[in-house]
C-alpha cells in the first residue's frame, strides 16, 4: 500500500479538482436557470460521488486511520475523508440517479413562477405584498400562489425521499436522516434534547410575544384575532416577525449603497471582503436563483455571494449574513490540505453568517454605519430589542417545526405528511392552519429537496453565534465592531478552517462547548 502522505496528496489533488467542476456548474445553474447547466451540475455531481465511492480508496482511509503516530492535521484528514466516503459507498447507478433527481427538482424550483391575477410573481414580489400590503385579499391569493411549488414538485420529492432511504439502508442505516446526523457528526438525540429543551424554556416567553403580535396584526388588517392565518404575517412559513411601523428600518435604506454598508462593517474589524464583489451576483435578474447564498468556489479565494439586493433591512441584513460566510471562506489558513481548507461544521459557517446578519437591527450597528443619530437610535433601541427578542424566538420555532418534520418525513413518507405537516406548525409555531390543509405546502420549501437533513445547523449555529457574541462583549469588545473581534474571529475561529470538530473549536474560543444558555440569556 502506499504511503499516508502519497495517499493524503492524492486524495486532496483529484477532491480539488472535481470539487471546482462541481462548484463551477452549480453556480452558473443557480445565476442562468440555463437546464444546460442543470445537466453539467449533474454529471460533475455524480464525478464528485463516485470519487468518494471508491471501494478501495475508503478501506485504505480506514486502515491508515487506524494506525499509530498519526499527527493532528492527518488524523483529521482521514477522519472527514472516511465521513465524505462512507455516504457513498453505493452503485454508480444510485449515486448518479440521486444526483439527477435532486438538479431537475432544483431547476424546477428556480424556473418556477406563480400567477396571481394574471400576473408573475418573483420571490421579491411575494415578500413586497406580505410585507407591505393591506389587502386581505391579495394577501391570501398571494400565500396560495407562494406554495404552488409544492404540488408541482410534491410527487418526484417524495420519490427522492424514498430513493435517499434506500441508499442508506444499504450502508446500514434505519435511514437517510439518521445517516446524515451521524455522518454529520452531531448526536441525534443530544441534537433533537437540546431542541425540545428551547421549545419548553421559551414557551411562557414566546406564546405572550405571539399573542401580543397576533393582537397588532389583528387590529391592522381590522379582523378578530381569532381570524388570524398564515397569510397575515410577513413570510410564507412564518420564519420571522413582521415588523412595527418603528421596527420597520426599510425607510432608512432608501437611496443607501448596502454594498458599501457591508464594506463599512467588515472594513472596520479589519476583514477585507472587497475582493470578492468581483465574481459575485448580487442583483436581482430572471432566471436567477431568487434566494442567497455564499459558495466558495475553489478553497483558494475564489468565493462567491449570490443575492438579489434591494434597499431594504431584509437584503441589506442578508448581505452582512452571506458576507459573514465569505470572511470566514476567506480566511481560512492557506498552510492546510484542501480537505481541511474549509469550515470544521457547515453549523459553525452558519454561526459567523448569523453573527453578521442581526447586527442590522443591533443599535450599535445602526449609529456606527447607518449613521443614525443619536435621538433615532434612543427612540428605536426599545423597541428594536423587543422586535429582535421576537424575530429571534419565531426563527428557532420555525427551525425546529423543520427539523422535527423532516426526522418524520424520512421515517415514514408514507403517511399523511400534510395533515402532519399543519399539526407540526400549529403546536410549535402556534399557526392556525388555513381551511385546506390537504395540500402540500411543505413541500415548496426548496431545502427539502436542495439541502437535505441541514436545517438542525441553521439552529445550532444561532446557539453557537450567541455564545460567540456574548463572549466578545464580555471578553473582547462591548463595541463589537473592533479590530479586537476581528482579529478574534480571525486567527481563532477562521483560520483554523476543519482542523478540529466544531464543538472543540467552540471551546478552544469561547472557553466552554456549546452551552444554550446563552441563546436563553439573550432571548428567552
Amino acid at each position: 500500500m502506499e504511503s499516508l502522505e502519497q495517499f493524503l496528496r492524492e486524495l486532496n489533488e483529484k477532491m480539488k479538482l472535481l470539487t471546482r467542476e462541481v462548484t463551477e456548474a452549480s453556480w452558473k445553474a443557480q445565476t442562468t436557470g440555463d437546464p444546460e447547466w442543470a445537466e453539467k451540475l449533474t454529471k460533475a455531481s455524480t464525478a464528485h460521488s463516485l470519487f468518494f465511492a471508491n471501494k478501495d480508496t475508503y478501506e485504505n482511509a480506514q486502515q491508515f486511520l487506524q494506525q499509530d503516530g498519526l499527527d493532528l492535521v492527518q488524523k483529521r484528514e482521514l477522519e472527514v475523508f472516511v465521513n465524505n466516503m462512507k455516504s457513498k459507498q453505493l452503485p454508480e447507478e444510485i449515486l448518479a440517479d440521486l444526483s439527477k433527481r435532486s438538479a431537475e427538482l432544483n431547476l424546477r424550483f428556480n424556473t418556477y413562477s406563480p400567477e396571481v391575477d394574471g400576473k408573475a410573481y418573483s420571490a421579491n414580489d411575494i415578500r413586497d405584498v406580505l410585507m407591505n400590503s393591506e389587502d386581505l385579499e391579495l394577501r391570501k391569493k398571494v400565500w396560495y400562489a407562494s406554495k404552488e411549488v409544492g404540488a408541482v414538485v410534491e410527487k418526484d420529492l417524495l420519490k427522492l425521499v424514498g430513493k435517499r432511504n434506500e441508499a442508506a439502508r444499504l450502508l446500514g442505516y434505519d435511514n437517510y436522516h439518521q445517516m446524515a446526523f451521524d455522518l454529520q457528526e452531531l448526536d441525534r438525540d443530544e441534537v433533537f434534547s437540546i431542541f425540545r429543551k428551547l421549545v419548553e424554556q421559551s414557551d411562557e416567553t414566546y406564546r405572550t410575544m405571539k399573542a401580543e403580535l397576533d393582537e397588532r396584526l389583528a387590529a391592522k388588517f381590522g379582523i378578530d384575532v381569532s381570524e388570524i392565518r398564515p397569510w397575515h404575517y410577513v413570510d410564507p412559513f412564518f420564519q420571522e416577525a413582521p415588523p412595527s411601523e418603528v421596527t420597520n428600518l426599510d425607510r432608512f435604506y432608501k437611496g443607501k449603497d448596502l454594498v458599501q454598508l457591508t464594506t463599512d462593517t467588515f472594513n472596520e474589524m479589519g476583514i477585507e471582503v472587497t475582493d470578492l464583489y468581483g465574481k459575485s451576483d448580487l442583483y436581482p435578474r430572471d432566471k436567477k436563483n431568487p434566494t442567497a447564498f455564499c459558495t466558495d468556489m475553489d478553497r483558494a479565494g475564489d468565493v462567491r455571494v449570490l443575492c438579489n439586493l434591494t434597499e431594504s433591512a431584509y437584503w441589506m441584513e442578508t448581505n452582512l449574513h452571506e458576507f459573514g460566510h465569505a470572511a470566514y471562506f476567506k480566511y481560512v489558513d492557506d498552510s492546510l490540505p484542501f480537505s481541511l481548507h474549509t469550515y470544521s461544521h457547515i453549523l459553525t459557517t452558519e454561526a459567523i453568517a448569523m453573527l453578521f446578519g442581526k447586527m442590522g437591527k443591533d443599535p450599535r450597528w445602526l449609529k456606527q454605519f447607518l449613521q443614525l443619530d443619536e435621538a433615532t437610535v434612543a427612540e428605536l433601541t426599545p423597541e428594536l430589542e423587543k422586535y429582535q427578542q421576537l424575530q429571534m424566538l419565531i426563527a428557532a420555532r420555525w427551525t425546529i417545526t423543520f427539523v422535527f418534520f423532516e426526522k418524520e418525513l424520512y421515517e415514514n413518507p408514507e403517511q399523511d405528511l400534510n395533515s402532519l405537516w399543519w399539526k407540526t406548525v400549529q403546536e410549535i409555531q402556534l399557526v392556525t392552519p388555513p381551511d385546506e390543509v390537504d395540500n402540500p405546502d411543505w413541500a415548496a420549501k426548496i431545502h427539502f429537496t436542495l439541502a437535505p437533513v441541514y436545517y438542525q445547523n441553521y439552529a445550532l449555529g444561532e446557539l453557537v453565534a450567541a455564545q460567540l457574541q456574548r463572549y466578545i462583549e464580555r471578553n473582547v469588545s462591548p463595541e463589537f465592531f473592533t479590530e479586537e473581534t476581528g482579529k478574534l474571529l480571525i486567527e481563532s475561529f477562521f483560520k483554523p478552517g476543519a482542523l478540529s470538530p466544531w464543538n472543540e473549536k467552540t471551546l478552544r474560543v469561547t472557553g466552554e462547548k456549546l452551552n444554550p444558555q446563552y441563546f436563553a440569556e439573550l432571548y428567552c
